[in-house]
């Protein structure tokens, strides 16, 4: 039985100022409700067409939901509980339990054959697994994460489904990033799915509710800074950064963005960005604050909009 979701009052008062009464009405009911479970084929080991066979075998009901992107697939009938992660083709790396939402960054960073590719973050390795797949394990990923334990269960991750295109560091990621410009080592992709507050996960996390902090967030937003700043000088020239949070925050998201364009000016150029998911142009106003006008060409991912849950994305070029 799904536990009922309540936020702190203050989180209530933020998104009523994010959205009109209306669309604060649908999200509040949306967030009550249980995610769809979505996969996505890892075409690393396996073709969509041949994987939706061997799950329809099983009495699976599978709908393929994106029109171009068809390794995205939703299990339509009720199963028991945990038994997308402990089926035959699960265990054997066929497919990888991936929310919509998480999908999208991969997606945004178009990630192109023979390329070399930082996932900053990249712990579980959901998207590190999903460049692989993208590339067909060609070109070089680094997937880097700092704990120990993420780590572990980024390399499990790896090893079952396949991908033998990555190399797993360990370390902080503005560390990181400064160990790598010194080496003089640069990247032509790099995702950024940046540590945040998860206001965008509450659907599938209670724990979420309980740790909202608005002090937090605040921290976070200066962490994301320092990361999108040390990812930026070890990107190659005509580079492409995304960046990415599972938050609905604007000093996470808005804000990050409207540092990098300051911070770089004319070295950097944000991108439109042509996802499969309704998306909304990023706020330009919040809490007397105003960014940069360009910040509209980033992409709020609402979960009363999709049926998934929260996302931001925001893709940048390096033009210097």
């Amino acid at each position: 039985m799904k536990i009922k979701i309540q936020p702190k009052p203050e989180f209530i008062e933020k998104m009523k100022k994010l959205l009109s009464q209306a669309d604060f009405e649908k999200y509040e009911k949306i967030i009550q409700e249980p995610l769809l479970n979505s996969i996505r084929c890892n075409t690393l080991k396996i073709s969509p067409e041949e994987l939706k066979i061997k799950l329809e075998k099983k009495g699976w009901k599978i709908r393929q939901i994106w029109e171009n992107y068809s390794e995205v697939m939703i299990v339509e009938n009720e199963l028991p509980p945990g038994e997308l992660g402990r089926s035959i083709e699960h265990l054997l790396g066929y497919y990888y339990i991936q929310e919509l939402a998480s999908m999208l960054s991969a997606i945004a960073l178009a990630p192109k054959k023979n390329e070399l590719i930082l996932d900053l973050c990249a712990s579980p390795g959901s998207k590190t697994s999903q460049m692989a797949s993208q590339i067909n394990n060609s070109g070089t990923i680094i997937a880097n994460d700092v704990k120990i334990e993420r780590i572990k269960i980024l390399a499990s991750n790896l090893e079952r489904c396949g991908v033998s295109n990555t190399i797993i560091t360990r370390e902080d990621g503005v560390a990181l990033c400064e160990k790598l410009k010194l080496q003089n080592l640069k990247f032509d992709k790099i995702l950024l799915d940046a540590p945040c507050s998860g206001e965008g996960t509450m659907r599938s996390s209670v724990k979420t509710c309980l740790m909202w902090n608005p002090n937090t967030i605040k921290s976070l937003s200066k962490l994301q800074k320092k990361l999108i700043q040390g990812a930026f000088e070890i990107l190659k020239p005509k580079g492409e950064i995304v960046y990415s949070t599972c938050t609905h925050a604007p000093e996470e998201n808005e804000e990050v963005v409207d540092f990098a364009l300051k911070e770089f000016k004319d070295k950097i150029k944000i991108e439109k960005i042509n996802l499969p998911v309704k998306c909304r142009e990023g706020i330009t106003r919040w809490n007397n604050e105003e960014y940069d006008e360009r910040v509209k060409f980033c992409a709020r991912i609402y979960p009363q909009d999709n049926n998934s849950e929260g996302f931001f994305v925001a893709k940048f070029k390096k033009i210097k």
